[in-house]
């Protein structure tokens, strides 16, 4: 794992979710305060958050 050296905030409780030195779009951080799961969206200019899509059970239809 890569050493983090940035933080950004978490979008429903304002805890900072560390990043890794070279986030990845697609990248899911999770927030240590509340779990909420953040999706890398942008990572230049700026390193962006959104939230992480729900992800649905697939029973094989």
């Amino acid at each position: 794992m890569s050493n983090v050296t940035t933080a950004t905030v978490c979008l429903e409780c304002d805890t900072e979710v560390a990043v890794s030195t070279e986030p990845e779009l697609g990248d899911i951080l999770s927030c240590r305060g509340c779990g909420q799961e953040h999706e890398v969206v942008e990572v230049t200019p700026a390193i962006r958050l959104d939230r992480a899509p729900e992800i649905e059970e697939d029973w094989g239809e």
